[in-house]
């Protein structure tokens, strides 16, 4: 006779097997609609500045400022579009809606360029490019969350498999990066803006057609809810008892917190998270006190169970975090503007051909393609063994290494700089700034490498992190926390090009002007690394205080030790 038990755990183990739905054969499809969104936005970034002052005749820190204001836009929107789908649409419809408007914005500025009467072309353009970031802030927060929920945390198999998924992602966001750096870049430079353009909103249609082809092998989620009136709730019920005895009655977990529930697929949507001692004050959110004891029903914005206080700790931990990674994306907006300026002013041939200057940029992702291999298969399981940790090395450790290689990265590119000027003054060529300076763009190469090398280590490492120490019903706000860096990042490169700008002109030299050649661009580098020198201490003191999450019922690992 077979026992129902029996015959329930075999359902389960057969659905948790089931090789059409969720693993890696829905992630498959959702990577290679990624690929494709980073081949049409990189496309586009990558060559903007050369647009702007070529064709729009912007002066060069004008165009900068611009490619850094609507990069930065480009990466705040995923807020709101994190807070839809994690609240009304889930990630699924979010991820269809975005991918629409996004082509629907590349449509325009193709004919922005092509079609368009020419006194209307300049104000179309600029409002297809924050279409587009519109189409970008619902996309960037859902793709990569969305993927990894298809792996099940609770079978060790796809928690291994998911933390090699995030060096596999990042790579192939590489791949569609590098492509279009290559191939568009030169479409645009050689054949036309049109044609560029044209090129990548063909790749976005392509890539919701292969979207929709997987729609019955994804695993999907109904929205959690606004993640903002949980946080709320606890900071409002905190504050309200502040002067409440810590040694009340706790309301926690087994008293009914209703954020516990099942997926479609029998995963759990959230799991009991163990009590922490950071952030100690928020505990009184779960005190009980004589108010509470004598309402009839639980005020939830004057007491909220344990583990509702402890999934708000886990998001205010991270801001710190978050903070610290904005010098990160500070440095790393100079590849797609002054790396490209410099490039442009230097000896590009190779044989017959010439390489576009924003065609560089394909350095940073040739080197991401190589590096990620490398760290997923050698340097993962050879730290293992001395370590002991699944990954090799904790999150933070991997994103402060990334750090230092940015710091680095600073002061080589101040070095080459400095060497570039020296070539131009040799051949009186600093008034000269259209002239080709008589140097190989080769010299380069060390600061797209180091570029690369460090967004291995921080930027997957931020990613991992915000999607695994966010709450479950948090994460779409995760990817949007860590995309945010990046738009941040841009604003504040923007801040710091003006303050520089301001500060150089009260001493006689304006820095970062259009001819850059007497433009002290190895000065700017050089405060750049002072910046990350600074704020790579303060990641180490923060690094050294965080905690890691940590849930009921799992077995301790080394997750909260950081050397």
């Amino acid at each position: 006779m077979i026992d129902e038990g029996s015959l329930e755990n075999s359902k389960e183990c057969f659905t948790q097997r089931k090789p059409s739905t969720g693993g890696w054969n829905a992630a498959i499809f959702i990577i290679f609609v990624e690929v494709a969104e980073r081949f049409a936005f990189c496309g586009l970034a990558s060559n903007l500045i050369t647009y702007l002052t070529d064709d729009l005749h912007e002066p060069t820190s004008t165009a900068v400022k611009i490619v850094n204001t609507w990069v930065g836009v480009s990466y705040l929107f995923p807020v709101l579009g994190a807070f839809a789908a994690d609240s009304f649409l889930g990630r699924f419809r979010t991820i269809l809606v975005a991918s629409i408007i996004y082509c629907t914005g590349f449509v325009l500025l193709t004919l922005s360029v092509s079609v368009l009467p020419l006194h209307d072309r300049k104000a179309i353009f600029f409002v297809a490019l924050y279409i587009i970031a519109v189409g970008e802030g619902g996309h960037k927060p859902c793709v990569q969350t969305f993927a990894a929920d298809q792996f099940n945390e609770n079978l060790p198999e796809e928690k291994k498999a998911k933390s090699s998924f995030f060096n596999w992602w990042y790579s192939g966001i590489m791949v569609g990066a590098t492509s279009s750096t290559l191939a568009v870049v030169y479409i645009e430079d050689n054949i036309s803006w049109a044609a560029g353009f044209g090129v990548l909103a063909t790749a976005l249609a392509a890539s919701l057609a292969i979207f929709l082809l997987g729609i019955k092998r994804y695993k999907k989620q109904g929205p959690f809810g606004s993640p903002f009136t949980s946080v709320a709730q606890v900071v409002a019920a905190a504050a309200r008892k502040w002067r409440v005895d810590e040694t009340g009655r706790v309301w926690g977990v087994c008293c009914g917190d209703v954020r516990i529930g099942v997926h479609e697929d029998g995963q759990p949507k959230s799991r009991t998270l163990a009590h922490t001692d950071q952030l100690r004050f928020l505990d009184k959110a779960t005190i009980i006190d004589n108010i509470d004891a004598s309402s009839q029903s639980r005020n939830p914005w004057r007491l909220c169970s344990q583990n509702q206080v402890e999934e708000v700790k886990l998001v205010l931990c991270l801001i710190p975090v978050w903070l610290c990674s904005l010098m990160f994306a500070v440095v790393a907006t100079n590849f797609q503007t002054y790396f490209t300026k410099q490039g442009s002013t230097m000896i590009r041939s190779v044989g017959r051909f010439q390489l576009p200057a924003a065609s560089l940029q394909a350095l940073l992702g040739l080197t991401v393609m190589i590096a990620i291999p490398i760290y997923d298969r050698i340097f993962v399981p050879i730290t293992r063994r001395f370590t002991g940790h699944l990954s090799g090395i904790t999150l933070l450790q991997r994103i402060g290494i990334g750090l230092f290689l940015s710091l680095i990265n600073m002061a080589v590119s101040a070095l080459v700089e400095a060497k570039r000027v020296g070539v131009a003054k040799e051949h009186n060529l600093l008034d000269n700034p259209k002239a080709t300076v008589p140097m190989s763009v080769w010299w380069l190469l060390p600061q797209y490498i180091f570029c690369g090398l460090s967004d291995v280590f921080t930027f997957i490492g931020l990613q991992e992190l915000f999607y695994d120490q966010m709450p479950e019903s948090m994460r779409s706000l995760g990817a949007a926390a860590y995309v945010t860096v990046v738009g941040v990042g841009s604003f504040v490169s923007s801040a710091v090009i003006s303050i520089v700008q301001v500060m150089s002109s009260s001493f006689g030299e304006e820095w970062l002007g259009d001819n850059l050649n007497r433009a002290h661009l190895d000065g700017f580098y050089w405060v750049l690394a002072g910046l990350s020198a600074l704020n790579l201490c303060v990641y180490v003191w923060v690094a050294k205080r965080f905690v890691y999450k940590k849930v009921e019922g799992d077995d301790d690992d080394d997750d909260d030790i950081l050397a």
